[in-house]
């Protein structure tokens, strides 16, 4: 079959895991290479190929192209962007995609700065118009309108894709795998110690589940208890702004214009007021749940389901009857 489209998706993993939000992104290039006659390579940088590629062809890859060195086991943006701009020249990529999350926005911007091509960042629709091109549709002015793109020059064309929202499920397909050695610069070897220190807590940007607190949590010793029904669902903790500024929590945690944009399926805003600031940063979630004292507090505008009643009761009492639902 002629191939008229390449579509390279870099595979972003963690402790020798594959990021779920790396399969979305297969996935959108699988349904994108459909339409032009196209192929999909999954490009994983790692230490080892021990990652699971069968699981790469499912979700959309018709190649799986491992590029391994000691030096790529853990994420640098300088040995990443080196190896990827090498397997670049080798092949002519016409657009390559990538998860729009820390690591992934980085080495976008990399990536465009070195190759000197156009970058969409935090991608949330992709479509082909009737000349075969692809057109990006990403949120601009924190979300309160869309703008579309669409790409000309030199390639590759380069699209990071919001977590969350490009899911499907895994097809029974076949592929190939291809193992290689990557080359890197004596530059990026020598920074292989500057491994960023990360916490259990999974990413607010990727996680499924994000329960969040305001000043309504009354202090931050009382994130506890968010923490506990966020274990207990597989989330992650987010915050609001104030809190995030009185020290209670860490920027990270953030969600709003000035924070983080979160798009899970599920969103507990507890004791969190509704300023538009972070409304912006979490109206796309698929299912929010709004917990305040205040029944007219502004959240409860834009939430599914609303509690009226104390935080601090409510929360607590939310976990343990999760915990039983679960256990059953």
């Amino acid at each position: 079959m002629s191939v008229d489209c390449v579509l390279g998706v870099v595979i972003e993993h963690d402790q020798g895991e594959t990021k779920p939000v790396s399969l979305e992104v297969l996935s959108a290039a699988r349904k994108l290479a459909d339409q032009v006659s196209g192929k999909v390579i999954a490009l994983c940088l790692c230490q080892s190929a021990n990652l699971e590629a069968d699981l790469f062809i499912q979700h959309g890859a018709d190649q799986v192209q491992f590029l391994t060195h000691p030096d790529l086991q853990h994420y640098i943006h300088e040995n990443y962007a080196f190896a990827l701009l090498g397997q670049l020249k080798k092949y002519s990529f016409d657009y390559l995609l990538l998860p729009a999350t820390n690591n992934g926005k980085e080495l976008s911007a990399v990536l465009s700065a070195h190759l000197g091509v156009g970058v969409a960042t935090d991608c949330i629709s992709l479509s082909v118009n009737g000349e075969g091109d692809v057109v990006a549709v990403r949120p601009v002015s924190s979300g309160k309108a869309h703008s579309t793109v669409r790409f000309s020059g030199k390639k590759p064309h380069i699209l990071s894709l919001r977590p969350n929202i490009f899911r499907s499920p895994p097809l029974s397909r076949q592929g190939e795998t291809i193992e290689e050695e990557a080359q890197l610069s004596e530059l990026s070897k020598k920074v292989q110690d500057l491994v960023k220190q990360v916490g259990s807590q999974l990413d607010i940007t990727e996680a499924r589940i994000v329960v969040s607190g305001g000043l309504g949590m009354q202090g931050p010793e009382n994130f506890k208890l968010l923490e506990e029904l966020a274990e207990v669902l597989g989330g992650a903790v987010g915050a609001s702004r104030p809190v995030v500024d009185n020290g209670w929590r860490d920027f990270s945690n953030q969600v709003g214009q000035t924070g983080r944009t979160v798009s899970p399926d599920l969103y507990i805003a507890c004791g969190i007021s509704g300023a538009v600031q972070h409304l912006a940063g979490m109206s796309s979630s698929r299912c929010i749940v709004a917990i305040n004292s205040d029944p007219n507090a502004s959240i409860f505008s834009v939430a599914d389901y609303g509690i009226v009643g104390d935080v601090i009761q409510v929360v607590p009492s939310l976990t343990r009857e999760f915990k039983k639902i679960l256990a059953s």
